[in-house]
């Protein structure tokens, strides 16, 4: 399972010997990930420069200084909102000038706020702010990129404006990935301003490492309390995680456990000894269980509420592959795959919603890139995955009014046990397949589901958050 180029890629020795004899190898970056739970002060030491004059400058200047970053804004008008901000926390204050695009110290993030752009001409804009600075992009940094939903735009030309962000953005991350930065867009709805901050902190940390070149809307569509703790933010709250014993799903209940929630790590009686150690790790419960059966989601749901008086989180990750090509499929195989992604999803789901699941809730559930594009020898697969996007954008809308927030995370190449069972040219391929030239791991999946369950996440719903590393494959 070890990815041999990036191995490599560590050493300066070789980095200096693939550049100079211009040999066709990728150097994949490793990537800076989190050591631990949340912490305020995450840009430390770091530079972050601000340009556009959009409707977020307030936004970005309450969660910037707070964060320790030294920010360098490129107009008065953003300087006079970051200046109470940085004052109150410390943080200097700079100006951009022209001379800034020559110095050599580097920037961890860049961020353009295009919320007020009229027209393409004002496009310009965005050309002219990270040409000159991009080359101050540190390695494993982060571009953001702020937008309006193309359908909230006043006219023609505003609506192309701003869609042609995401085209922008998207390659934008294919041209920095190289030295393990992303790029993303934030799709802000207007009267969603405030619930745009924790959304900002997930893809300026080193949470986001894997995520790259993809939009991400924030809307008011569910109902807030406006609760935002930067530090263990699910401290009180009750977790479900299916598929717990290992991979993506252990890593989540760590994540989970890490930020103060209290841990059901659910999986099948025969791995009762690999889960009861999860559970033992982060010091929550076990509940085992075999999700494809007839009555598993009532009794998961009464085991709930006697142990628990309900649940606040739901992270549906348990999933089988049964891949073959649909003429040689065995029925077998399509009823397996279907049952466990999609048909236990809808189960429990349901079961959970009478009662169980409680208000300002969360449903977090795993979807794929497979299920977005399509991939060969997976009909079943893919269709399951399809189905739970489906799933999430209806529960989305039926369920705004309780604040109760639904979503799932399309991972790309992950290093799990089932990847690295695959043939070793198909692996290789799917790591380099990506804008960031490598493979993720199942923490990068961990944090993604964790930032969609946290309180402050209350205006991403419906969305499909692909973890992916910038794949050049699907949407």
């Amino acid at each position: 399972m070890s990815d041999l180029l990036l191995s490599l890629s560590t050493s300066p020795l070789a980095r200096r010997l693939v550049t100079s004899a211009k040999l066709p190898i990728p150097m994949p970056e490793k990537l800076a990930r989190p050591s631990g739970p949340a912490v305020e002060r995450f840009l430390e030491g770091t530079t972050a420069l601000v340009a556009g004059d959009g409707a977020l400058g307030s936004v970005l200047a309450h969660v910037l200084p707070r964060a320790g970053a030294k920010t360098l804004v490129a107009s008065d008008a953003l300087a006079r909102v970051f200046a109470g901000p940085c004052e109150a926390f410390g943080r200097p204050l700079h100006m951009l000038a022209e001379s800034d695009a020559q110095r050599t110290d580097k920037a961890h993030a860049l961020v353009f706020d295009a919320t007020r752009v009229t027209s393409p001409a004002e496009l310009k804009r965005l050309y002219t702010f990270f040409h000159a600075y991009l080359p101050r992009l540190a390695r494993c940094g982060r571009v953001l990129v702020l937008g309006r939903p193309a359908e909230s735009a006043n006219t023609l030309a505003q609506a192309a404006a701003y869609n042609a962000l995401e085209g922008f953005s998207r390659s934008l991350a294919k041209e920095i990935g190289g030295k393990g930065a992303t790029a993303n867009l934030i799709i802000v709805a207007e009267g969603a301003e405030p619930r745009a901050a924790a959304v900002l902190r997930f893809f300026l940390s080193s949470a986001s490492a894997f995520v790259s070149a993809q939009p991400l809307r924030v809307s008011a569509q569910a109902q807030w309390n406006g609760a935002d703790a930067w530090e263990r933010p699910l401290a009180g709250k009750v977790a479900l995680v299916t598929g717990a014993a290992r991979g993506i799903g252990a890593a989540t209940a760590h994540s989970l456990a890490a930020e103060g929630a209290q841990v059901v790590c659910l999986d099948r009686p025969e791995d009762d000894e690999p889960l009861s150690q999860v559970a033992r790790d982060i010091g929550g419960s076990v509940l085992l269980a075999d999700v494809s059966a007839s009555d598993s989601a009532a009794s998961i749901a009464a085991q709930l509420k006697k142990t628990h008086g309900g649940v606040d989180i739901v992270v549906h990750n348990a999933g089988v592959t049964r891949d073959r090509t649909l003429a040689r499929m065995q029925e077998s195989g399509w009823d397996q795959a279907l049952g466990i992604n999609l048909e236990a999803v809808v189960r429990i789901t349901e079961a959970l919603l009478d009662g169980t699941l409680r208000d300002q809730g969360r449903i977090v559930s795993l979807s794929s890139i497979a299920g977005i594009a399509g991939n060969m020898g997976q009909t079943n697969y893919a269709a399951s995955k399809s189905g739970v996007i489906g799933l999430t954008r209806h529960l989305a809308r039926q369920l705004a009014t309780r604040g109760i927030t639904v979503n799932a995370v399309a991972p790309g190449f992950i290093e799990t046990r089932m990847t690295a069972a695959v043939p070793m040219v198909v692996r290789e391929a799917g790591r380099r397949l990506s804008a960031l030239g490598q493979g993720g791991l199942p923490e990068d999946v961990a944090r993604a589901i964790t930032f969609l369950s946290l309180p402050g996440s209350a205006g991403v719903t419906g969305q499909i958050l692909r973890v992916c590393g910038g794949a050049l494959i699907g949407a």
